[in-house]
């Protein structure tokens, strides 16, 4: 029996929802061949009983060029188009509201709701002018909608904010210690600043070690 296959070999082709799917039955299941077969299925749309017929060394390359998508870098880009709306990333992270922020540090590590996450860092664009663009306000409802979007956004984002951590908490660390150096007395608020910076820092490099994605 000849199968078709198309294998994707870029993040931009998998799905949200796909890779959620992946990772709840990787999650319960540690038999390599099991995962396989499943990874095949879910993205390259083959049904699990056809996969159990394609020759072990096909199975074997297939699952390969997969795991090796997965360890793509992609840089964080700030608009794409899905189901006919574009969305923009949030135009000044400074701007960002407290919602906002304690709903993306809840939910960014949460593979199970990470669309939560995506949709706080990314909303419909509602006008533009030149390079720029304005974004809808948060709504902490209807983010189901970006199950949809590509991976490489997802993955951007995310290597976009550990950095961006690693750098505010160089900066925090320094700051804090010329504070102290100049008057002596203690910086709570800041510290306390600091520590969130860290702990969402934590998070992400802990995911993304998971994810087996390099952090250099």
């Amino acid at each position: 029996m000849r199968i078709k296959i198309t294998v994707p070999n870029s993040l931009s082709e998998i799905k949200l929802s796909q890779y959620q799917k992946f990772l709840k039955i990787q999650k319960d299941n540690a038999d390599e061949h099991i995962l396989s077969s499943k990874m095949i299925e879910i993205f390259c749309g083959i049904p699990h009983k056809e996969s159990y017929q394609l020759k072990a060394k096909d199975v074997y390359r297939i699952t390969n060029i997969l795991a090796d998508m997965f360890e793509q870098k992609p840089q964080l880009k700030r608009r794409f188009v899905l189901n006919g709306v574009e969305y923009g990333f949030i135009p000044n992270l400074d701007d960002m509201t407290l919602g906002e922020y304690v709903d993306l540090d809840t939910y960014i590590s949460n593979w199970e709701e990470i669309e939560k996450a995506m949709a706080v860092l990314y909303r419909p664009i509602s006008n533009t002018y030149n390079d720029k663009y304005n974004i809808e306000d948060y709504k902490a409802k209807g983010s189901d909608l970006l199950k949809d979007m590509p991976m490489d956004i997802v993955f951007g984002s995310m290597l976009f904010f550990y950095r961006l951590g690693i750098d505010l908490s160089r900066v925090m660390t320094s700051y804090l210690e010329s504070q102290e150096e100049m008057h002596s007395q203690p910086t709570h608020n800041l510290v306390l600043n600091g520590d969130g910076i860290s702990q969402f820092t934590h998070s992400l490099k802990g995911i993304l070690q998971d994810l087996s994605i390099s952090l250099n």
